[in-house]
């Protein structure tokens, strides 16, 4: 269990405003790559944490066409819906097929989150898999339209806890499906980065808020090294 004091932790923000959701896309890959070839370099593997949404699957799209030392790569997942494994909707799913299954990671280095288990049972076993990984390299991180980062949404029990396990079972969630299993804000804040990704004007008012301090879930993830968002002008709002 990590305990987090909210008094004590306060999240160092990067902000990358670029002209267009393309140029976003075209630093991700390059800060994505510069990241893996560092973390090679420096402990002999790269472990990365894969969030869902359009913006990083068009990511995943121009990443699959680069060239890197994929058998080097370990890939986890910040937050999964409890789907059928080969569902659409499952993160997984979508980052297999639009990157993962046309580079050679080796397939017992991707650690997709089991949660057609249901949301308890694969909270636990993720759990388990994470013990393997006291530290991540990069972790990838969306914004929804109110505030919420992987599935870590406002005004559920997480917000009001003094400490997290590792993995969060999610029910109730706002949008279907309800149940969901997500990585706890202290998980995600212990890697050596966090790269957030976020285009269109539909996030530009979670985005003015988070600038404006007001504690949305996305502000609640604090890593050692800060965290870098990158969003394009229709996000920035400005």
């Amino acid at each position: 269990m990590t305990t987090f004091d909210p008094n004590a932790e306060t999240q160092l923000s990067r902000w990358h405003v670029f002209d267009s959701a393309g140029e976003l896309e075209e630093a991700a890959v390059a800060h994505i790559l510069a990241a893996a070839d560092a973390a090679i370099v420096a402990h002999g593997g790269f472990h990365l944490v894969l969030a869902g949404g359009s913006t990083p699957r068009y990511v995943y799209e121009a990443l699959r066409a680069e060239q890197a030392d994929w058998r080097k790569w370990h890939i986890y997942f910040g937050d999964e819906r409890c789907l059928p494994p080969q569902h659409p909707e499952r993160n997984s799913r979508m980052a297999m097929v639009s990157w993962l299954a046309h580079v050679p990671i080796p397939a017992l280095q991707i650690h997709p989150i089991p949660s057609e288990l249901g949301a308890e049972a694969a909270a636990h076993a993720y759990t388990e898999v994470l013990k393997e990984v006291p530290r991540f390299d990069l972790v990838l991180l969306g914004l929804g339209e109110d505030g919420h980062t992987a599935s870590l949404f406002p005004t559920h029990a997480w917000e009001r806890a003094v400490s997290w396990p590792p993995v969060l079972p999610v029910h109730d969630a706002p949008k279907p499906p309800p149940d969901r299993v997500s990585l706890s804000p202290a998980r995600l804040g212990a890697t050596q980065g966090v790269l957030f990704l976020i285009s269109g004007a539909g996030k530009a008012g979670a985005v003015r808020d988070w600038r404006a301090g007001l504690p949305i879930p996305a502000s609640r993830i604090v890593a050692p090294g800060g965290v870098d968002i990158y969003l394009d002008q229709d996000a920035d709002g400005d």
